[in-house]
């Protein structure tokens, strides 16, 4: 990370203090983002994008304000101070404003292996895009394709505090997607597939990407409907995550200390199934959430917050942790123009022992889901409802595919009841295993 941006988020805080500002912070952000989609071999899409930003957060006494600009000068960061500090003067007191204590701040910053040095040009990026595409075209039953991407993303990020705090790091990020269709007419149905990686080296071949989405795809032709029934529910890795980021919601201290968690009361209580536990950790070595302190300047530490299905901590920034009378988890996140709230990094359920398969022949029959549309979670009830598609498992095996139904529950009794399987694998920030759920309601015919 350049010395320049540490140079940069210093002296707004330092015109910040001048200015009258009793304590302050800045990051500044730099980042570069390349992309480019490829549809039928052809580019679509070449996207590249350079962007700088210092954002810069003031205290008078505990009344705040936050601004930001694109604008680094030395005459641009002056009036960005002296409108801060305006406006703070306006701003009405918040008892629990104010940067983070010294006592906790980061120490020593771990060497994560986050900044790939290796850059991929437009031109690799198109390459690796449309060999994705063409191995799934060429998959016998795959009809059309709405396209693979490819992109590169290099972000370092810098921030120094009034009481000492100067720290940063680097981080990058490569990814490729595919998506394509099978079947004519009225039949046709599509799947996507996708990876992410730190490194660029990291990343699968392209393709293997292209292969798995033309798999996806002809599985889900001629798909039937089921009639409306109690069921066990199987939800594949990728959209089992969304279990997670709802719990993940639920635990936030901005939300609880709102009142507005369905588990605001449960601290210390059994909500998961035994076996069930939960962990962020913000220090695995490339990982996709990755980073060495948040936004805060905290150390960043791995906690584990379910253990056993007990429920050991809310997800907490200092401003949260200060509402709720606790410490902060150091989970703090910010932009450019935001105050820091809570948010995971590398969140996920631990693997169980039995294989996906193990649990389907134990079930026997159930729906196996692979998809689920819309956003149906109340995260101040709990009530959860989505449409899903996937495969009907029969005699403890997929059997057919399935799609236009909905699916609902509670995600008090679905966690109460929560079984893992052991395929655990890291393919974005929130990671599950195979996760079963014992009995739900599935409307259908």
């Amino acid at each position: 990370m350049s010395q320049e941006l540490l140079d940069t988020a210093q002296h707004a805080v330092e015109l910040a203090i001048k200015a009258g500002a009793t304590s302050a912070d800045a990051v500044v952000l730099q980042s570069t983002e390349m992309s480019t989609g490829i549809r039928h071999g052809s580019p679509e899409t070449i996207e590249r994008a350079e962007s700088r930003g210092v954002g810069l957060r003031v205290f008078i006494g505990q009344s705040t304000s936050i601004l930001s600009s694109s604008d680094i000068s030395r005459d641009a960061l002056q009036k960005l101070a002296e409108h801060a500090i305006a406006i703070a003067k306006a701003a009405p007191p918040d008892p629990y404003a104010g940067l983070a204590d010294v006592s906790q701040l980061a120490t020593s910053i771990a060497s994560l292996d986050m900044s790939d040095p290796y850059e991929p040009s437009m031109e690799q990026l198109q390459q690796l895009a449309r060999d994705c595409e063409a191995a799934g075209k060429d998959v016998a039953g795959i009809t059309n394709s709405e396209g693979a991407d490819a992109g590169f993303t290099r972000q370092s990020i810098a921030l120094v505090t009034s009481h000492g705090f100067a720290q940063g790091y680097e981080s990058t990020q490569s990814a490729i997607s595919c998506a394509l269709i099978a079947g004519e007419d009225d039949e046709m149905e599509r799947d996507y597939d996708y990876a992410a990686k730190a490194f660029f080296s990291d990343l699968p071949t392209p393709e293997s990407i292209g292969i798995a989405t033309a798999k996806r795809t002809l599985a889900r032709l001629n798909p039937r409907k089921v009639n409306s029934q109690q069921a066990a529910i199987f939800f594949e890795p990728r959209e089992a995550k969304a279990l997670l980021s709802a719990f993940a919601g639920a635990i936030s201290g901005t939300t609880v200390a709102r009142g507005t968690s369905f588990l605001k009361n449960d601290m210390g209580k059994k909500i998961f199934a035994d076996g069930i536990t939960v962990i962020d950790d913000p220090l695995i070595p490339r990982g996709n959430g990755s980073h060495p302190f948040d936004a805060e300047g905290i150390q960043a530490k791995k906690t584990e917050f379910v253990t056993n299905g007990v429920l050991n901590s809310w997800m907490l920034d200092c401003r949260s942790a200060r509402q709720l009378g606790l410490q902060t988890t150091g989970h703090a996140i910010r932009g450019l123009s935001s105050a820091p709230h809570p948010a995971s990094t590398n969140l996920y359920i631990a693997p169980g022992k039995e294989s996906p398969e193990a649990l389907m022949k134990a079930i026997g029959t159930g729906f196996y889901i692979t998809e689920t549309i819309g956003h149906g979670t109340n995260l101040i009830t709990g009530d959860y409802s989505v449409g899903a598609t996937g495969f009907w498992i029969e005699n403890g095996e997929l059997a057919y595919a399935v799609s236009e139904v909905t699916i609902a529950g509670n995600l008090r009794e679905m966690y109460a009841t929560l079984v893992a399987a052991n395929d655990l694998v890291f393919r974005s920030s929130t990671n599950t295993p195979t996760l079963l759920v014992p009995r739900m309601t599935i409307a259908g015919e």
